[in-house]
């Protein structure tokens, strides 16, 4: 119900009692150079979560 930037913080949001199309206007640079700055994604190592990420029963 909300768009937000990099950063957390909330650049457009809907109504919570309504049904509404939402629109936003996302900096895609500004994407980038957070993701260049952060390195999460690119230092993850997801073959060793294991059985964190499994279902439970």
């Amino acid at each position: 119900r909300y768009f937000c930037n990099p950063r957390g913080k909330i650049v457009a949001q809907a109504s919570a009692d309504k049904d509404e199309l939402l629109i936003a206007d996302l900096d895609f640079d500004e994407v980038r150079q957070v993701r260049n700055a952060w390195q999460f994604f690119r230092d993850r190592r997801p073959e060793t979560y294991g059985d964190m990420v499994k279902l439970l029963p």
